[in-house]
């Protein structure tokens, strides 16, 4: 139970931490219009992700044997996955397109919230990466059982919803000392974990018992 728990908590928040256009776009509305449309456009990419994880939970599941029969085949591959993935991360620059923009103050929250999840949704690539996560931490608590099922997403919501709240926490409190070049050496350092966990999950299939 530990064990499912703590995959689904690493999980949540590797999928949610890359700084991609929404986590931009997650700054840019806390800068311009204050904490709680930052927030609120957060949880709406957590309702995506929660909605794609469980998809491709679901339909992992009804793979499961042949998940296994292939295991040692299908970990190199996910971790192949998580390699590109964090290149494109470590590669990827966080400020382009950045135009923050003063708003004027209105009360938008649900409009924030229902774009920032029709914009994650849009992207039906992430599922790549939950196959990839998945297999490198053979995650599957559908297959466990109900209560695993409901722990492991359970964590993974815990873990999105905490990297949104702290996130527009400290953009908030250093809006007036906020430094650019901090994203860029924080999508470099993510990505960088996405490399080491992947390139990790295939040396651990090829050389299984190293000592």
């Amino acid at each position: 139970m530990i064990e499912t728990i703590a995959k689904g908590f690493v999980i949540g928040l590797m999928v949610s931490s890359p700084m991609g256009p929404i986590n931009m776009l997650t700054i840019q509305r806390t800068l311009s219009r204050g904490r709680r449309h930052g927030f609120v456009t957060g949880l709406g990419a957590m309702l995506s992700d929660i909605t794609y994880a469980l998809l491709t939970m679901t339909a992992m599941g009804f793979v499961s044997l042949f998940l296994k029969r292939y295991e040692p085949w299908l970990q190199p591959f996910g971790g192949l996955v998580l390699i590109l993935f964090g290149w494109f991360v470590f590669r990827g620059n966080p400020l382009k397109g950045w135009t923050p923009a003063m708003v004027p103050d209105e009360d938008r929250l649900l409009r924030d919230f229902i774009s920032s999840f029709l914009l994650t949704f849009s992207n039906a690539a992430i599922i790549l990466v939950f196959m990839g996560l998945y297999t490198r931490f053979s995650f599957n608590p559908l297959a466990e059982g109900t209560v695993y099922l409901i722990a492991g997403i359970s964590a993974f919501v815990l873990a999105a919803f905490s990297w949104w709240f702290f996130l527009t926490f400290f953009i908030a409190r250093l809006r007036k000392r906020f430094n650019r070049r901090g994203l860029i050496l924080l999508n470099r350092t993510v990505g960088a974990l996405f490399i080491i966990i992947g390139a990790g999950g295939i040396l651990l299939t090829l050389f299984p018992d190293p000592f």
